[in-house]
């Protein structure tokens, strides 16, 4: 689909650029207090080993300053918060209000408290200093922001020298038969499970459809290039039903 320079997508929806920020936040106010719910169901758990996988490619150290972007529930900050101990930062930063109140929830319950900071920030514009972060995640987000590339420089200004940006992301299978068993799972079983858990089949339905509209590995690899990421490499996951994108900042 060709769109024009005033549209965007939502799913498999032609939207006006301004109203995709406002639909993307009423799905994850809908979803937020059983968003940790449905993705142990709908991903069977995998999304934990998914998580696990880029926590250990971002090898974070003692000291180190590291930006959650998209955080959610905290999934990552929680482990980035042990890693960097108490002369460390995470910040967990989401543009949706409710999802990072339940992320500071979380946490503060969890007592992880004196190394964290929260931020509503939007990845395209990220309020930070220049060359202040020695890691940036962003974990099942960036196929809700409008402007990718937009997003991918914000990330790459506010990175220091010789940081690192991991995108784990829903990708393409690469697998003939498990891209078939994939597209009748996800079109025929994970909007009914939204249904049923959520009581929103209409915003799975859109998460499903924005997965097809996010870049293969191949192209959001180039786009990272394009922003200035160097040694841009990505790992398939589950058989590219998820990729784990990797680059650095020199």
């Amino acid at each position: 689909m060709t769109l024009t320079k005033d549209k965007t997508h939502f799913g498999f929806t032609e939207v006006p650029i301004n109203e995709k920020v406002n639909r993307v936040a009423d799905v994850f106010h809908s979803v937020a207090n059983k968003y940790d719910l449905m993705n142990d169901v709908m991903s069977f758990g995998m999304h934990r080993l998914w998580k696990r996988f880029t926590i250990n490619e971002a090898n974070v150290r003692k000291g180190q300053t590291v930006l959650d972007l998209a955080g959610g529930t905290g999934d990552l900050a929680k482990a980035f918060s042990k890693k960097v101990g108490s002369n460390g930062l995470v910040v967990l930063s989401d543009i949706n209000e409710k999802m990072l109140d339940r992320g500071r929830e979380r946490l503060t319950d969890e007592g992880i408290v004196e190394n964290i900071q929260y931020v509503q920030a939007d990845a395209e514009c990220l309020p930070f200093p220049e060359n202040y972060f020695d890691c940036i995640t962003i974990a099942f987000g960036l196929r809700n922001v409008t402007d990718k590339s937009a997003a991918l420089a914000s990330m790459f200004r506010v990175l220091k020298p010789g940081g690192k940006l991991l995108i784990l992301e829903f990708s393409k299978p690469v697998i003939p038969l498990l891209n078939t068993l994939y597209d009748k799972y996800s079109f025929n079983i994970i909007p009914k499970l939204g249904a049923w858990i959520t009581n929103d089949e209409e915003s799975y339905q859109y998460l499903v459809e924005s997965i097809r509209m996010h870049p293969d590995q191949e192209t959001l690899k180039q786009m990272m290039q394009e922003n200035g990421f160097e040694e841009s490499e990505y790992f398939n996951l589950s058989g590219g039903i998820v990729a784990l994108h990797k680059g650095f900042k020199y």
